[in-house]
């Protein structure tokens, strides 16, 4: 954490945050974390103590985020949208004090919370005298896990100098791709861009705005914005690179990426809360084929599911069983194809739908439905039946009103010429709820 303290009053004047229009420099950003490590020192805030900071990309939220990690306590990040029903992470992760920046003025206050309960998994990270990281799975395919880390090992690869850009920090505060960007942009000289609003037109007008570099998105953001045409109502010729992960791509969306930005490269992430993000490298720009991995990183492929072995591991959950075999391998869950050193990822094993024997991956069926004109979303998923053991059921938004059963008649014929029997929908839903989370990813429950 030093070697990143020390970085940023070598970078001095550049331009560290945008904030609310505002430029703020790393100068700045250094005085801004010594007033917050000083506010929370005075305020009974002990090394080792469980805190939640809950905020967004702001000057304050970052500067007591980087105070924090100095005075060697265990951050619990939230979003300033935390909803009631979050509130049980709190009790999970034994919050002792809760940090709450509001987000519209960036002052910041502090609460105390009655301790709930501890964790061994803390004790390790307080022997090593080190700072640590609580974050939540997002529980779109089930019940969000604890993931504690030492945060030291997280941030170790931040002392590697790399290629900065401006970045949109569209990834949420609580989820390590967005921690993953900030802490990339900061330790490398560049500009940390904050967004109150990540409705596509709202990114499209700021990158034209502020001439963003580099836009890391998940495929349900970019998806949407290719379906609302924002992208052709702003001037997006800065933008460099357009990175997408959180969920798997689906190839129609990949084409349709490419067609709309035809000198952007495109290149697909790999990253879990429970590892960090991996350095990867997409086989071309119009491929789902990706090589993951790099320093710290091991990857094998164990009956078709990819298992990976990191230096910047999770000690294990709060409150779930531990995911790692006992040589010390994170079993991802990912069932995945091999290509010489790339991998193509098919789908969480526990989504895939078992149809009289035979395997379904919902990821499949979906980009055959996303060829056809005027889907907005689509979702499959399976149901269970007396006769085949499930059946495959889509649930789809249509981009614009169309009679359900000429949909469906063209539906059924696409999809008989392009799948097997048994991966055909045979319930098929129109509704016109999103399919999203806050997060901008496909929710599957």
């Amino acid at each position: 954490m030093n070697a990143l303290i020390e970085k940023l009053k070598e970078y001095a004047e550049l331009p560290a945050i945008i904030w609310n229009d505002r430029f703020y420099s790393y100068n700045e950003l250094f005085v801004k974390c010594n007033e917050a490590l000083e506010f929370i020192q005075q305020n009974g805030v002990n090394e080792g103590e469980v805190v939640s900071l809950i905020g967004d990309f702001t000057p304050n939220t970052i500067a007591l985020m980087f105070a924090l990690i100095q005075n060697n306590n265990i951050i619990v990040p939230f979003n300033s949208t935390i909803k009631h029903s979050e509130q049980v992470k709190l009790d999970i992760a034994c919050v002792q004090k809760t940090l709450l920046v509001d987000v519209t003025n960036d002052n910041y206050s502090i609460e105390g919370r009655d301790n709930l309960g501890e964790h061994l998994l803390y004790d390790t990270i307080r022997e090593r005298k080190k700072a640590g990281l609580v974050l939540f799975t997002s529980g779109t395919s089930g019940n969000p896990k604890g993931a504690v880390h030492d945060f030291s090992r997280l941030l170790a690869k931040f002392n590697i100098a790399r290629k900065s850009m401006s970045t949109v920090n569209f990834l949420l505060f609580d989820h390590w791709g967005g921690l993953n960007t900030m802490f990339h942009t900061l330790s490398n000289g560049g500009t940390v861009l904050t967004l109150r609003d990540r409705k596509p037109d709202s990114i499209c007008a700021f990158i034209e705005k502020h001439k963003i570099e580099l836009l890391p998105a998940s495929p349900t953001f970019l998806n949407l914005m290719l379906m609302s045409e924002a992208n052709k109502s702003y001037d997006l010729s800065s933008l460099k690179l357009i990175t997408y992960g959180t969920e798997p791509m689906p190839l129609s969306t990949l084409e349709r990426l490419k067609k709309a930005f035809p000198e952007v490269k495109l290149q697909q992430t790999y990253g879990l809360i429970e590892l960090g993000v991996m350095r990867s490298k997409s086989e071309s720009d119009n491929s789902l084929w990706v090589k993951v991995g790099g320093e710290g990183f091991d990857t094998r492929v164990v009956d078709s599911l990819l298992e990976i072995k990191a230096d910047s591991a999770m000690l294990g959950y709060l409150n779930a069983p531990s995911p790692f075999t006992e040589d010390g391998w994170f079993m991802t869950g990912d069932e995945v194809e091999v290509k010489g050193e790339y991998i193509r990822i098919l789908g969480r094993k526990s989504e895939i739908i078992n149809v009289g024997g035979e395997k379904v991956y919902p990821q499949e069926v979906e980009n055959i439905i996303q060829e056809l004109d005027n889907i907005a979303e689509v979702t499959v998923f399976g149901q269970k039946n007396p006769i085949m053991g499930n059946i495959v059921c889509a649930k789809i938004r249509l981009a614009s009103d169309e009679e359900k059963k000429v949909f469906v008649t063209r539906l059924k014929i696409h999809c008989k010429e392009k799948l097997q029997s048994f991966k055909i929908p045979v319930k098929i839903i129109i509704e016109d709820e999103p399919q999203f989370s806050e997060r901008y990813k496909k929710k599957r429950q």
